[in-house]
């Protein structure tokens, strides 16, 4: 190809992918529904997408550096600090159970339908153990289960990304090892050889890393850059001396990245998170394009019944025997067993392995990568329409009642928890002084234990199940420097008050976040106010708000709580309930309408 059409190409690939994720955005469904079958079709209609003649013998080094990047974004998330207990013990029997039943059903059925040799059978069952966070945790997102569960599939999709790969390139170094010298013990010291080189190579980046991060701490965008530079080089030599070994030693980064001290650096992931969305995307276009309509043919309906294998046979037996006398009740067991779909690993690793397997002369590997493909399809297809309406139906759908946590030391804090609390929701307060934190446990709240800003980095007190937090410290610049941290760790909304003079503070000024109520009503205006007299009360929307009062949050039908800005006024409908503060001239009558209003309100929810 001409260098023009080269440019071309590269253009029209970055475009796909980016386009690709924005109509999924727009549709609300997983970007990979979209991006299977826009870069299968571009590959079918034109070449300029089409990776092999674009790049040519330079496209599977970028797509093995690309997974090393994945895998290392994959292991920075592996902060084992976060799984704890019970949902530990079943992550680990998920994947100790899952993968060898997963990895023998697979091979069996692909050798049986699909014709493989042993050798692609074996290969492509190691490759379809893979599930992977970029294709179940948007579709959590989507079903909201039962926060137990979210938890259980969200780790066991994690971790398994990085396990199926070491697995993928284990057997691939083992079969072309052997094919070799002909032997097992020569496919044997390949093994142990690519391993070797691959966690000598983490160990080795890790330092790197340690020294650029820790030590010189070049700041939040070089941060980023300066990752994805070390885990570039460092795959890239360990996949100069041992093939795949990169990808062994790009997950030993991210783990001791995620899980020592020294790498916790605040507010590092937003770039790099986009960097490696922006990696899925053009490989699932690259990838998939790479995958032609005259490569199928024969294999869609034997690999529909691979499918059908793996989602009614390997997914329903290993759940029923890792969650086996687990806290998982018969209906969450169940949805467990319906949540399996592949995703970018399975794509990459089929490429990159099935590439491997070919130029050493393996019979039948050339059918990896759009069996990989076709089972990609249908499986995200599969759970991507069904998963909701499963869950709907076994009953294990979250409530979308909020639980917001309040932060902060005030007196008026425990008192807005309280009118929150009587309109019936269930409200967490976390307090730093001992004082207040006493008067939260004897007005009956449920007090947030730990530090907070080491619960923002996942050290502290769980915060999966908060969908909104609320800081109402009188500090501004803890607000700030909070809702940064927050706003990483939490899938849930996070507001602060307005700061009490625009532009004081070191941090508060340069940190955006979602603002509460007026620009007039900070900390130190609450808290004054409440002092004179002032309370929180509830009343019944279709009552309107009296002079005077001013709005604070509206408790929606089902629990649902709007706060109110100055760039946000909610509408107000006859069935929600309003959270009002009041005058300071009118604390007594306004304290027992307020009590009367709460019991009101707690009939009607209850």
């Amino acid at each position: 190809m001409s260098s023009d059409e080269i440019l071309i190409g590269i253009g029209l690939t970055v475009f796909l992918a980016v386009g690709s994720q924005i109509l999924a955005r727009q549709l609300h469904v997983p970007a990979i529904i979209v991006l299977l079958p826009v870069g299968f079709v571009a590959g079918a209609v034109t070449d300029a997408v089409v990776p092999d003649k674009l790049l040519g013998p330079a496209f599977e080094p970028l797509v093995s550096l690309a997974v090393a990047v994945i895998l290392y974004d994959a292991g920075i998330s592996l902060d084992l600090r976060r799984m704890r207990g019970t949902i530990r013990r079943m992550v680990v029997r998920l994947l100790i159970v899952g993968v060898p039943i997963t990895w023998a059903v697979a091979a069996f059925t692909s050798w049986w339908l699909l014709d493989l040799s042993t050798q692609a059978a074996v290969t492509l069952g190691a490759i379809l153990v893979v599930s992977g966070p970029t294709v179940v945790i948007p579709l959590l997102d989507f079903v909201r289960p039962a926060p137990t569960l979210q938890r259980v599939l969200a780790w066991e999709g994690v971790l398994i990304d990085p396990v199926g790969a070491i697995l993928g390139a284990l057997v691939v170094h083992a079969i072309v090892g052997s094919a070799g010298p002909g032997n097992v013990v020569g496919g044997a010291g390949q093994f142990v050889g690519s391993v070797g080189t691959g966690l000598l190579g983490g160990v080795v980046g890790a330092c790197l890393l340690w020294l650029v991060l820790v030590k010189l701490r070049p700041g939040e965008v070089l941060d980023a850059s300066a990752q994805l530079a070390v885990v570039l080089l460092v795959a890239a030599v360990c996949d100069a001396l041992r093939d795949d070994s990169g990808l062994v030693a790009a997950i030993v980064m991210g783990l001791v990245v995620a899980n020592r001290r020294e790498f916790e650096l605040p507010v590092r992931r937003p770039f790099l998170e986009t960097l490696v969305q922006l990696i899925l995307a053009v490989l699932f276009v690259s990838i998939s394009a790479t995958v032609t309509p005259s490569s199928l043919q024969g294999l869609v309906l034997p690999t529909i019944g691979l499918v059908a294998a793996l989602v009614l046979v390997a997914r329903p037996l290993l759940t029923a025997l890792a969650t086996a006398r687990s806290p998982l009740n018969r209906r969450e067991r169940a949805l467990v067993g319906w949540m399996a779909p592949r995703g970018i690993v399975a794509a990459a690793t089929a490429s990159t392995f099935g590439a491997s397997l070919v130029s050493a002369g393996v019979p039948e590997a050339e059918k990896i990568l759009p069996v990989t493909f076709v089972v990609i399809v249908v499986t995200v297809c599969l759970y991507g329409l069904t998963a909701v309406p499963v869950a709907r139906r076994l009953g294990v759908v979250r409530s979308t009642e909020s639980r917001p946590l309040l932060v902060g030391d005030d007196p008026w804090v425990v008192d807005l928890a309280e009118a929150l609390r009587d309109c019936g929701l269930k409200v967490l307060v976390w307090a730093g002084q001992e004082e207040q934190r006493r008067r939260v446990v004897d007005s009956g709240l449920d007090l947030a234990e730990g530090e907070l800003l080491a619960a923002a980095t996942g050290q502290g007190a769980e915060l999966e199940e908060i969908t909104m937090v609320l800081l109402l410290s009188d500090q501004d610049d803890f607000n700030a420097l909070a809702s940064a941290l927050l706003e990483a760790a939490l899938d849930g909304q996070v507001f602060r008050l307005p700061s009490r003079e625009p532009g004081e503070g070191t941090v508060a000024p340069y940190l955006g976040a979602r603002r509460l109520f007026r620009e007039d009503l900070t900390g130190a205006a609450l808290d004054e106010r409440h002092r004179a007299g002032a309370r929180m009360i509830t009343r019944p929307a279709s009552q309107g708000v009296e002079a005077g009062h001013d709005l604070l949050f509206v408790v929606r039908p089902g629990g649902v709580l709007v706060p109110s800005s100055d760039a946000a006024i909610p509408a107000l409908e006859d069935d929600e309930v309003c959270v009002l503060l009041t005058t300071p001239g009118r604390a007594d009558h306004a304290a027992d309408t307020g009590r009367i209003d709460r019991g009101h309100r707690r009939t009607r929810t209850r």
